[in-house]
């Protein structure tokens, strides 16, 4: 399958097709992982229950701490 990014704000988004979701039952609320071989972009979803607790507490820190800029930058 090829595909192309397309335009989504100031970035590149890649739209993964409904079967690939299914396949990997994930859906738009799971946390997926971006890695690189040097060549390659990985994307797998995050499974590691301790790996999801830190990310979600980076998440809300930067949701406390600059609040104000991402509801600017919302606008």
């Amino acid at each position: 399958m090829i595909k192309k990014m397309i335009k989504h704000g100031n970035s590149s988004a890649l739209v993964i097709d409904k079967p690939i979701i299914e396949l990997l039952h994930i859906d738009e609320s799971t946390a997926l992982e971006l890695s690189t071989d040097g060549k390659n972009i990985i994307i797998s979803p995050v499974s590691d229950e301790k790996r999801m607790d830190r990310l979600k507490n980076s998440l809300d820190f930067i949701n406390r701490t600059h609040s104000k800029t991402l509801n600017k930058l919302s606008e």
